[in-house]
């Protein structure tokens, strides 16, 4: 017996179909609100959805949304009495499986119900379809490429090498592989060749004996020996100096380590994965990276996409940043406005992913009522829609400081150490800043 949810702010309609559908063996769930019909979604497997266009509050279409960005695979059939073409091509494009005017023929009804729970059979009721690296969110083809690439190299020791822009997650890439991998139980150690100063980088990378060097008082185990039988994770190779080039690639060669100071050899078993935003041939030909240990990294290549080329993930990474970032703001689930989600796959995401989850939770966080609406967005994607926003000369200076930050971040992809030197500011007066106005997603944030 199939579940019906039939939402309609029409009590005498909602009567008669109810009980048309249960004469047919359906389970028939009513609720006279878009709010309602939600409660009833997040308890009970529903296998079909009856929408009415018109209701008070959220109306059918904001609701089909909701159900699109929260990837609820159940099929959606929009009812009303104002059927135009326009709300028809509206409503399948966001994944109504039909449309019907009212007053509904009740046979087509059963027939176009029946069609729809047979077309979704094989989906669970109110689950999201499976993917082979469920901590990575995207259905998009360019994603599912992606995780082609890594379900075949998952299982290997062959090098990885990721590429793609700032923000694009490529650390949870290397983290998906390595969990997915036959050194799933062993060390995933990261290096950030970035943070570490130059001078220590070495000492870092391969450890040091007891005096080897002023300050070197005691043996210290290098970050590839900690990662021994399971991964050693690259990042920002592209920046690795070239002293050290040659000696990662003397590592990789003969997968031996030589502490600093030290005269033996220490034979180590470790995958390498690499992730680098810069163009690494581009470095090669300007001979600022070793091609040896380019083509010695890059046995497998998985190239990223930015966030402006998979759109069509958006809604479920909002939808997911959204339950995140509510539950550990201690927030109730907020709803988006209709215009909200529209402006943000209309943004050309500069900052990649990491700039859409610091967005979500800024708008959760300044969002007072439960619903975000396109005010709690940043100026510049407000004007994607339209909206009317305020001149810099009426802001406060609380808000002024708060709007010239958001341009240094925009500007610099959210990289805070570039935008704090556009600001003339040090990275931590500009991070308590961030702090202050809602803008920091967590103390590791970058």
């Amino acid at each position: 017996m199939a579940n019906i949810l039939y939402i309609d702010d029409e009590i005498s309609a909602l009567r008669a179909i109810s009980a048309i559908l249960k004469k047919e063996g359906y389970s028939v769930y009513t609720a006279t609100t878009a709010e309602e019909g939600i409660e009833v979604l997040k308890k009970s497997p529903i296998d079909c959805i009856l929408l009415d266009y018109r209701l008070p509050g959220m109306n059918g279409i904001d609701l089909l949304k909701w159900i699109r960005v929260s990837e609820i695979s159940v099929p959606t059939i929009m009812l009303t009495a104002y059927g135009t073409i326009e709300k028809a091509v509206e409503a399948m494009k966001l994944g109504a499986h039909h449309y019907l005017i009212k007053p509904v023929d009740t046979e087509l009804l059963v027939n176009v119900i029946k069609e729809a729970i047979e077309k979704s059979k094989g989906i669970s009721k109110f689950e999201k379809i499976d993917a082979p690296f469920p901590e990575i969110i995207g259905k998009s083809k360019v994603m599912q490429d992606v995780f082609y690439i890594m379900k075949m190299v998952a299982e290997s020791n062959a090098n990885v090498l990721i590429t793609g822009e700032s923000g694009t997650g490529k650390e949870l890439i290397a983290r998906a592989i390595h969990k997915k991998s036959l050194r799933s139980s062993k060390p995933f150690v990261i290096v950030d060749c970035t943070t570490i100063p130059e001078n220590l980088l070495e000492s870092e990378l391969f450890g040091h004996e007891k005096g080897a060097f002023t300050g070197a008082t005691e043996r210290k185990t290098g970050l590839i020996e900690l990662a021994h039988e399971g991964t050693v994770f690259l990042d920002e190779i592209g920046e690795l100096p070239m002293f050290l080039q040659k000696k990662l690639l003397r590592f990789l060669q003969e997968r031996e380590i030589q502490r600093i100071g030290s005269t033996h050899r220490i034979k180590i078993d470790v995958r390498v994965i690499s992730a680098t935003n810069r163009d690494l041939e581009k470095a090669v030909k300007e001979g600022t990276f070793r091609e040896d240990l380019y083509w010695r990294l890059n046995v497998v290549r998985i190239n990223l996409p930015p966030l402006r080329e998979r759109k069509e993930d958006i809604p479920l990474l909002v939808n997911h940043f959204l339950t995140k970032f509510s539950k550990e703001n201690n927030k109730p689930l907020p709803q988006l406005e209709q215009e909200v989600l529209e402006a943000l796959i209309n943004y050309d995401w500069p900052g990649n992913i990491r700039e859409l989850a610091n967005i979500i939770e800024r708008a959760i966080v300044l969002s007072p009522s439960g619903v975000i609406s396109i005010k709690y967005l940043p100026k510049k994607i407000q004007e994607k829609t339209g909206w009317p926003v305020k001149e810099e000369s009426t802001l406060n200076l609380l808000e002024f400081e708060k709007s010239l930050i958001l341009k240094a971040l925009n500007s610099t992809g959210w990289n805070q150490t570039k935008a704090a030197e556009i600001l003339g500011i040090s990275r931590k007066q500009l991070r308590t800043k961030m702090k202050n106005h809602g803008l920091l997603s967590s103390p590791d944030e970058d």
